[in-house]
């Protein structure tokens, strides 16, 4: 009998821990998840991409879906590298917070004082602007993004010198304006304080002591690593295509960290506690607090698709919105091939973070929002079939807005009248040449085809490595435009969603002339009533119209120069076959007028 009763015994014992079992599989909120996650992946026609999950400061959930490279089905892992994009803008605001704290610098102090090779495109902006404005973008200035997307170099001085040039789109934190160049000024001041470079900052204050060990800020580091992600696009609407990857190095502050779920994981610890990692303070509490503080209103966000999903603002580096009543901070994070991720909610203790290798992606917010509804115990919502819909509307969109080429039209002149450079000094220079009967140039250190389309318009395409062109139209239709001398002058293209387009003049190369040389142009020469004179100054030819300012030149082409102070201006002297100077046109926007040299 009282065997029996130990058996009976013993199966109610194994029934009671099956049951058990199964109730707490079935209380796991993430149960299942990974269905979805693959039906994501297929139906958003994405490569790859890794989630990890914090709870405190725990990992409760880490995992890799699809492939980090396609053509050799090398799946993604949690420790899969992927560049993060502008999620990187969190670490380069932290850093300012560790220098305030040790005295170096407050919020409030003026941007140009910090950096001094920085400057805005007024004297009163220069006044005004304070370090709190470049980390909140809340500086007037809109994106210029093709600035340093199109125009790149390693060069950062080179690339802070452009933001002179750059026009705000509305007054000094009157408008929320996304702009990387004041990420990249916040490095530079990093750099300057600290006489180390901004990677240097990030590895020593983030990546050794968080033991992201996977974590890198190059380029060349990230594709050597044996378990990076290539970079994807989708072509075609249903087609994973391999793009290259994009070195962000002059502009890294704002953008070029690559790092891995299980890395990131230990980052988000940091904010979901209140600046600690394994009981080590990392990050002031008080700049955790005021970085996921809102600075400044990006937008009059209120409910649209959803009722309890509205609010957005921005803190320092970080979004804020308020998600289906709980308060959410986040930054997403995109460059060439990939979409990034970064998500915690402080009240809840949650962290999330997702990476991809694909371009433009909606899946790290998909995922995302998945991920709390489930953790939060909200009523589901299909994100993933809400982002399907986005991209065919898109896809509509996109389909109306191409060009249609005007046949039978040729370019007003030969090929090589094209040729040459042309600058902008808040983006960079274009550089055109001619192969044969082909136009080229360069853009994102890409050699690019100018395909004609029509009159003076050009198309610039894409050549892979195989030679093969892209057909696929650009939106970045180079339109050349001459002057009152018929002459090439300027290219005009648009850019940053600008309604007008953003002009490149026409920069001849400079002629050096010998003293000899530029002496037979000097004189005075009879414009009417008034008398012009043209002289030497040294090496320079000067030229001084009554009334006016004395004006340097620069020599161009054969018997032209160019007036350094004004644009479009030029002078072009008449010489006669003895080689004597008679006469000299001013060529202007206004017109050509001709004057004769006085005897």
């Amino acid at each position: 009998m009282k065997r029996i009763l130990n058996v009976l015994l013993l199966c109610f014992l194994v029934l009671s821990s099956l049951a058990q079992s199964k109730k707490q599989k079935n209380d796991d909120p993430l149960a299942g998840i990974d269905t979805l996650f693959n039906r994501i992946l297929k139906d958003q026609v994405a490569a790859g991409f890794s989630v990890a999950v914090v709870k405190g400061d725990d990992i409760i959930y880490s995992k890799g879906f699809g492939y980090r490279d396609v053509e050799n089905k090398k799946p993604v892992t949690p420790n899969t590298l992927f560049a993060i994009g502008s999620s990187s803008k969190a670490f380069t605001g932290s850093l300012l917070g560790l220098l305030r704290k040790e005295g170096k610098l407050t919020f409030e102090d003026k941007a140009v004082s910090l950096l001094p090779k920085l400057h805005f495109y007024s004297e009163e902006m220069d006044s005004q602007i304070i370090l709190r404005d470049l980390m909140a973008h809340r500086t007037g200035l809109s994106r210029y993004d093709f600035s340093w997307l199109l125009f790149n170099t390693a060069n950062r001085d080179s690339i802070i010198a452009r933001v002179k040039y750059m026009k705000p789109s509305a007054a000094v934190r009157e408008k929320w304006f996304y702009n990387n160049f004041m990420y990249l000024a916040q490095g530079m001041i990093v750099e300057r304080l600290t006489g180390k470079t901004w990677e240097q900052n990030i590895k020593e204050k983030f990546f050794i002591p968080l033991e992201m060990n996977r974590s890198n800020t190059d380029i060349k580091a990230f594709k050597e690593d044996s378990d990076a992600s290539l970079p994807y696009t989708v072509a075609k609407g249903n087609e994973i295509k391999k793009v290259d990857y994009y070195n962000i190095n002059g502009m890294g502050p704002a953008g070029s960290i690559n790092s891995s779920a299980n890395d990131m994981a230990n980052w988000l610890k940091v904010w979901v506690s209140g600046g600690f990692f394994k009981k080590k303070e990392i990050l002031p509490t008080d700049y955790v607090r005021e970085a996921a503080s809102s600075q400044m209103v990006m937008s009059a966000d209120l409910p649209a698709e959803h009722n309890d999903i509205f609010l957005a603002n921005y803190g320092l580096g970080w979004m804020i919105g308020s998600y289906r009543g709980h308060y959410m901070v986040e930054h997403g994070g995109n460059i060439n091939g990939f979409s990034a991720n970064v998500a915690f909610l402080p009240s809840d203790q949650l962290g999330i973070v997702v990476l991809s290798n694909q371009n433009g992606s909606q899946v790290p917010a998909v995922v995302r929002n998945s991920i709390v509804d489930r953790l939060l115990n909200l009523k589901t919502i299909d994100w993933n079939g809400e982002a399907m819909k986005k991209i065919k509307a898109n896809m509509q969109v996109t389909k109306g807005t191409k060009s249609t080429p005007i046949l039978n039209t040729i370019p007003s002149h030969p090929l090589k009248d094209y040729v040459g450079s042309f600058e902008n000094p808040a983006y960079g220079t274009i550089k055109v040449w001619q192969e044969k009967n082909e136009l080229y140039t360069l853009l994102s250190d890409e050699k690019v085809l100018l395909k004609h389309m029509h009159y003076d318009v050009f198309d610039p395409k894409s050549i892979d490595k195989n030679g093969v062109v892209d057909t696929v139209q650009s939106n970045l239709m180079f339109n050349f435009s001459g002057g009152v001398d018929g002459k090439i002058q300027g290219i005009g293209i648009f850019l940053d969603g600008s309604d007008k387009p953003v002009m490149f003049d026409f920069k001849p190369e400079a002629k050096i002339l010998s003293l000899k040389e530029l002496q037979k142009y000097t004189g005075e020469y009879a414009l009417g009533q008034i008398t012009v004179k043209v002289y030497l100054k040294g090496n320079t030819l000067m030229v001084h119209v009554p009334g006016q300012q004395e004006y340097e030149t620069i020599a161009t082409e054969a018997d032209t120069f160019n007036l350094k102070a004004l644009k479009g201006f030029s002078v072009k002297f008449d010489v006669a076959a003895d080689k004597q100077v008679n006469a000299v046109s001013f060529i202007q926007p206004n017109g050509i007028f001709k004057a004769m040299k006085e005897e």
